[in-house]
């Protein structure tokens, strides 16, 4: 009952104030009135009764105020006084307010935008029913997830621990829907892919197990929402429409839900095709044991089972699968892992990365809070005389700091607020971005919920944060001392120097921040100087006046008889174009899509099991004037010729490191044999500089070089180097090519590029490591400016007097900034020193995604040291010269 009363007393003095008023006068002036009609029957007059029980009650709005507090209902009044109050502070100091506001704004956007991304890429599960169970199978041995289609098929069919293994695989075709056919992306999936993952179709019906009767039995698509929307302009009619796809009928028999974007964070396919019909669009077979093309087999684990459970099943249908298949089959051991990010192949150094991202960006937002609270603290030391005044009228120490925190608590939320603003901008830019054009890269970062719950978390925390900075120093303020010296006190606690003196907590703050700026700069310093050395090295091949056009000639129907003497009309068209000075044609180039590779046997290896292997090599069917276009230098030996065909013996050109690897040396390798899985020997006639050929940071890797007219391929690379000067501008190139390929097949799609923009697949991890660490970097500076100059304005500030008095007594100028300004850059040395070495400890992973960052480059320790002297006299000279402009008559005059 007490409860109800309680709560009833708290909602009449929320919702009801001036009921609870009118009934808090009425009881006081009752006491007061019972007081007097005491007094007056104890013969004192009515009037003398009045005054004297008044006088004995004491203060009536205190009494009122404490009845106020104890029914909780003068809450939301003082909350509301303490805002107005500190808005009204806020006002009279737009520069503080405006610096702070934006010192947040910097520090918390960084940190919406970051966490916005981990949010789309890590947090967010995938869009489908109980993503928490599922899994994809990838290799014990590696963080890949390629398999061979008989491989999936044993693992779906003997496996006892999911509901469904599916398959599934990117597809690259010709999409013909009646108009110019155009280059695009889906993917292939297993007839069970759309009922495994219990996706319903947003129009028409998916395709099923059922439709699959054998090779090329289910010529069915479904389309994405997208290219529905876009392409068919979401025309409800196109059910049972005919497109082609790669010259090959396929009936429109669905349309998947708006949601639904595939498997893989990033990859949005513009449509689903069954799998049974790989070799219509793809042109291989898909049944060979040996082939991995596969690029995922996932499903969803069965309820109670565990994953260590399910890898175990795996495990045992591998070993089947070895003892079955010894000649293809080795190393069948698995792992599960979750399948938006390729399992641990993307998913380890996405999550590192980001991690890192967002430990950075904390350290932002926590030098930004050592910067508000240094000023904080600054301002409450001026703010001193202030608070003694309020403390010697009664005003108690506690009202004091929550009219602190509620300012603190304003400034961050209008951070925050400005800070979300524009994160919001920004990641709606990055949610339209395509960083590789090429392919269907595309991913939403979009805040939600959980973005904007982290925001205002953020903005609270900061604030109570810096905001705390000068408690210490209000809780030791003596009223009496300040009113009576007129000193502003001392600014927060002391603790024992390190500079032959004393260092208060602004000094450690400051220090703590010039730290974290120096880790920031250090680190955007290591990732731009590893880049752009990166861009400067030797790939193996050369990237100046050169222009690629791939295509892969099964999208216009090209049969594999017809593909050699159509990449030979091609090769011709093109190098009658002014300006071009060779042409090479290949399956592949080095840091393109990847390639293809093969287990490699010593010549005198009989038994041709992988496990006998000496070594895996990259593959790459390449031209005769291939090698002589890409600018790759030969060690030893000759490149091919017009003779090195189908009816001539198997010949390569392989690398040095092939060569080590395989015969010891580059001399031993000339002339040499080899095998491959085939068993066919193939005799080395020539040495290739080693190069870069899957990303930048790998190690030395053995690549053999075929002549593609031994080992046809319908996929084309066409590589085109300019001559020098004008007319071999390979800017101006493309068009021609393009007009040049289409006056042989109109049907069939090209892509043009530069080499170098075909470089930007393995360039993108980098480049937005680099970008990324230098925003951050740009924005500690900035924060480093604002901490250096607000310690070195408020130490001139508040020794103008002691200035004065020394230049009086004739200080030289280097004496007077020593004086003035000694502290701050003794201050900036230390925290340099500390955030260049956290910085070059921290830079140590940049190496792993930044080819070449090393943190031992002179350029970068250099580089650093002078970026803080730089930001040390930037952020004093102000100071410097209010210093040096001392007037000490002015100064003694006004004392």
């Amino acid at each position: 009952m007490r409860i109800l009363t309680s709560l009833r007393s708290l909602f009449i003095a929320i919702f009801q104030p001036s009921r609870l008023n009118g009934e808090m006068d009425e009881e006081l002036r009752s006491h007061i009135e019972h007081r007097a009609d005491d007094l007056e029957r104890a013969g004192v007059s009515r009037s003398e009764a009045e005054r004297r029980a008044r006088v004995e009650f004491g203060g009536y709005v205190k009494f009122k105020e404490e009845s106020h507090a104890a029914v909780g209902g003068n809450f939301i009044e003082i909350l509301v006084q303490d805002v107005r109050f500190s808005l009204r502070k806020l006002r009279k100091s737009p520069g503080f307010t405006i610096a702070a506001v934006l010192t947040l704004a910097l520090a918390i956007g960084a940190n919406a935008v970051v966490f916005s991304v981990m949010n789309a890429i890590i947090l967010r599960p995938l869009n489908v029913p109980h993503p928490e169970s599922l899994f994809e199978l990838q290799h014990g041995n590696e963080a890949s997830g390629y398999q061979s289609y008989p491989d999936y098929i044993d693992l779906r069919d003997r496996n006892h621990s999911f509901d469904g293994l599916i398959a599934w695989g990117a597809a690259v075709v010709g999409f013909d829907s009646g108009e110019n056919p155009v280059r695009m992306w889906g993917e292939e999936g297993s007839g069970n892919y759309f009922d495994a993952l219990g996706i319903q179709p947003y129009l028409g019906r998916f395709f099923h197990a059922s439709d699959e009767h054998g090779t090329n039995s289910a010529p069915y698509i479904v389309l994405s929402y997208s290219l529905w929307k876009n392409h068919f302009q979401g025309d409800r009619g196109v059910i049972g429409r005919v497109v082609q796809l790669s010259k090959h009928p396929f009936t429109v028999i669905g349309v998947a839900p708006p949601e639904f974007h595939g498997t893989l964070m990033f990859f949005n396919p513009d449509f689903f095709v069954p799998m049974v019909n790989h070799a219509q669009y793809a042109g291989d077979d898909m049944n060979a044991r040996g082939e991995r093309w596969v690029f995922m087999v996932m499903g969803h684990v069965k309820a109670g089972v565990t994953r260590a459970q399910a890898t175990a099943d795996l495990n045992s249908v591998g070993s089947y699968l070895e003892k079955t298949y010894p000649k293809t089959e080795h190393k069948m051991t698995f792992s599960l892992a979750p399948p938006n990010l390729y399992g641990d192949y993307l998913g380890q150094p996405v999550r590192a990365f980001l991690a890192g991202l967002m430990l950075l960006s904390g350290l932002i937002l926590l030098a930004a809070c050592a910067n508000l609270g240094g000023l904080f603290a600054a301002r409450a030391a001026d703010r001193s005389r202030e608070v003694a005044l309020r403390l010697a009228l009664g005003a108690s120490r506690r009202r004091i700091l929550r009219g602190l925190f509620t300012e603190a608590v304003l400034i961050s939320l209008a951070g925050g607020a400005v800070g979300l603003m524009g994160s919001v901008v920004l990641l709606r830019g990055l949610s339209a971005w395509q960083p590789l054009p090429r392919f269907p890269i595309h991913l939403e970062v979009n805040p939600d919920a959980k973005v904007y719950a982290v925001a205002l978390l953020l903005a609270l925390a900061s604030g109570f944060l810096f905001g705390a900075v000068p408690v210490r120093q209000v809780l030791r303020t003596n009223p009496y001392e300040v009113v009576k010296t007129g000193a502003a006190g001392m600014i927060g606690g002391r603790v024992g120097g390190i500079f032959g003196g004393r260092i208060t907590l602004r000094d450690l703050l400051l220090v703590v921040q010039i730290a974290i700026c120096g880790v920031l700069v250090t680190s955007s310093m290591v990732a731009v100087r590893g880049l752009i050395r990166s861009l400067n090295g030797n790939f193996g091949f050369e990237m100046e006046n050169t222009t690629l056009a791939d295509t892969d000639l099964s999208m216009a129907g090209y049969k594999s008889d017809q593909i050699p003497a159509m990449q030979k009309r091609m090769v011709e068209a093109v190098q009658t174009i002014p300006g071009v000075e060779s042409v090479g044609l290949s399956d592949d180039v080095p840091l393109g899509d990847g390639g293809s590779y093969s287990v490699v046997f010593t010549d005198n290896t009989t038994d041709l099991k992988p496990t006998n292997a000496a070594t895996t090599a990259n593959i790459y069917k390449i031209s005769p004037e291939f090698l002589r276009a890409s600018g790759t230098t030969l060690l030893a030996g000759r490149t091919f010729t017009g003779h090195d065909d189908q009816n001539s013996p198997r010949v390569a050109v392989v690398n040095g490191e092939f060569a080590r690897k395989i015969f010891g040396s580059v001399a031993k390798a000339m002339g040499g044999y080899f095998k491959i899985k085939d068993g066919v020997r193939i005799q080395v006639v020539g040495v290739a500089e080693d190069g870069k050929y899957g990303s930048l940071t790998e190690e030395p890797q053995p690549v053999m070089f075929f002549p593609i007219l031994q080992s046809p391929s319908s996929t084309t690379w066409l590589l085109m180097r300019a001559k020098t000067g004008l007319g071999g501008d390979p800017q101006q190139l493309p068009g021609e090519i393009r007009a040049r390929l289409r006056s042989l097949d109109a049907s069939l799609p090209v892509y043009i590029q530069t080499r170098f923009n075909a470089m930007d697949n393995v360039l993108f991890a980098p480049r937005v490591a680099t970008v990324s660490l230098g925003v951050m970097g740009v924005m500690g500076a900035m924060l480093s400016i604002t901490g250096i100059f607000g310690m070195a304005a408020y130490s001139v500030s508040k020794r103008l007097r002691e200035l004065g008095i020394r230049v009086a007594l004739g200080a030289q100028r280097r004496e007077v900034l020593q004086a003035a300004l000694g502290r701050p850059l003794k201050l900036l040395a230390w925290g340099s020193a500390g955030g260049l070495l956290l910085g070059l400890l921290a830079t140590r992973v940049l190496a792993f995604i930044v080819y070449q960052a090393t943190p031992r480059d002179p350029l970068v320790l250099a580089g650093v040291v002078l970026a803080m002297l730089l930001l040390g006299l930037l952020a004093t000279w102000i100071p410097a010269q209010r210093a040096l402009s001392v007037d000490p008559l002015i100064l003694l005059r006004e004392d």
